[in-house]
């Protein structure tokens, strides 16, 4: 099995937990993110002991990397055996912060937005999304797995209600800046942003750019 993808909530993670005693890179947040997965796959397998080479044969990556990203968790493996695979899963959950809670919005309700909405497993890595926003009539008041597509004039009241300040901006590029703006003013304090386009927002609010193109070109680039 070869892995070639991240889980970039795990990065909103972080914003939440600048209190870390160590300062950890989004490239090491990303394979870390790709160790959880497969230790969650272990776990279903019942398989016990992890070592860091079948990790790194898993992803094609060097054993020393392996282990260096590890060591950031302050979790040590056992000799000959290899690393407990609970163990090991939980340390990432604590060090990257998945099981802090945090409530975030989508904003657009279209393709994108709406496949966001049906992926169900979000909450595991601590992120509660409650709800879709649009401004189209024909797409507000349907209910999205379980969410209902409110009007996006609502978001400011229903944001300060739920105490919820993130948001994943899923429209179209030449609605994102202006949406961007009026989510700055909505107090979100961080933006998710599949758009394709460079946000330009202020040095209270962070964003994470989904480059889905440039992730794909990277792959594809010496096909």
């Amino acid at each position: 099995m070869l892995i070639k993808s991240d889980l970039s909530a795990a990065n909103i993670d972080l914003c939440y937990n600048n209190s870390m005693e160590k300062k950890i890179s989004d490239k090491v947040i990303n394979r870390l993110t790709l160790y959880h997965c497969i230790l969650s796959d272990y776990i279903d397998k019942k398989i016990e002991f992890i070592s860091s080479k079948q990790i790194a044969q898993l992803l094609n990556i060097d054993d020393s990397q392996v282990r260096k990203d590890i060591n950031f968790l302050n979790n040590s493996g056992k000799n000959r055996v290899g690393y407990i695979v609970k163990e090991l899963k939980i340390s990432i959950e604590k060090t990257l912060g998945f099981k802090k809670n945090k409530k975030a919005f989508i904003i657009g309700a279209g393709n994108l937005g709406t496949a966001i909405a049906n992926y169900g497993n979000f909450k595991d890595y601590g992120l509660n999304i409650l709800s879709l926003f649009d401004n189209s009539p024909d797409k507000i008041g349907k209910i999205i797995n379980g969410m209902e597509i409110q009007d996006i004039k609502n978001l400011p009241n229903i944001a300060k209600k739920e105490d919820a300040d993130i948001a994943i901006l899923t429209v179209p590029a030449r609605f994102a800046q202006s949406t961007a703006d009026f989510l700055v003013k909505s107090n979100i304090k961080y933006i998710w942003n599949f758009a394709p386009v460079v946000l330009s927002v202020p040095p209270n609010v962070q964003v994470w750019n989904e480059n889905l193109m440039g992730n794909f070109l990277q792959f594809t680039y010496d096909i």
